[in-house]
């Protein structure tokens, strides 16, 4: 029997890239699309808010969970909420075709003394850790080895990382909290895919950088924003996806910009 493939973008149901990746998936595919939201608000008020710009998609291709990124409980049981959301539907073999991790917070430190404990927790937290016990309670969804002769193509877990965690790129300095947890979270995306390798799974791990997307992270730098890397949440999801789309298995565990082009570590 085939695996039942489906999306997961986390968090991907209120704002910015997370909204717009899940929106382009539910206009572009018909795959299921799971999408994890934190804010308190009910289902109903949610699903409305990703639907109402979208015309002709069945409703119940979309799927949400409620999810924290500040809280291991919180994304165990969203893991777990996903497990019994898939049996219900007789979905008993499903795997993740693709996966998008977008959660990031911005402190942008210009000097030392900047530096703030609780907004480097957050960052932390935020930018690194939340995306480790993602890859912890969730990766059991991608295709196992004997998914291996079924899949035509290897599924895709993508972290959303930054340009700015290139440690070679890194020309101006300041940022220090953004950066460090960016290169952080681009050596998770190459352990995770190491793994995924020596595990023989049909799937690999990549970063992207979506350039500057206008999202409240990135609100006081729209001014400053290199006019080529400067994008509505729609038009990098868009770019994202497509490049993701057609990434082959020789280009896993790296990290590649919107327009495919690879990011040196």
């Amino acid at each position: 029997m085939s695996p039942n493939p489906f999306v997961l973008v986390t968090p991907g149901a209120t704002r910015g890239l997370g909204v717009a990746l899940t929106r382009q998936f539910l206009r572009t595919t018909n795959l299921p699309v799971y999408a994890t939201y934190r804010i308190a608000a009910s289902d109903k008020e949610v699903r409305d808010h990703i639907l109402k710009p979208l015309d002709g998609i069945d409703p119940s291709r979309l799927n949400l969970l409620q999810l924290d990124l500040t809280s291991e409980g919180s994304i165990a049981s969203a893991a777990n909420g996903l497990s019994e959301s898939l049996q219900k539907k007789g979905l008993d073999d499903a795997v993740i075709h693709t996966a998008f991790i977008t959660g990031g917070a911005l402190h942008p430190e210009k000097q030392p003394s900047d530096l703030d404990w609780q907004s480097l927790q957050e960052t932390f937290q935020i930018n690194v850790i939340s995306h480790l016990l993602i890859i912890k309670h969730f990766s059991r969804f991608l295709p196992q080895s004997k998914h291996e002769s079924l899949l035509q193509h290897p599924a895709k877990w993508v972290h959303v990382s930054a340009r700015v965690g290139s440690i070679e790129d890194n020309k101006r300095g300041g940022w220090y909290s953004y950066r460090s947890s960016k290169a952080a979270l681009n050596q998770v995306v190459k352990t995770f895919d190491l793994y995924l390798e020596q595990q023989k799974r049909k799937a690999i791990c990549v970063g992207v950088h979506p350039g500057t997307v206008k999202t409240d992270l990135s609100r006081g730098f729209w001014e400053s924003a290199a006019r080529m890397e400067f994008f509505e949440p729609m038009d990098a999801a868009s770019n994202l996806m497509n490049v993701v789309e057609n990434l082959a298995t020789n280009q896993r565990g790296k990290l590649w910009d919107w327009a495919g082009k690879e990011v040196p570590w």
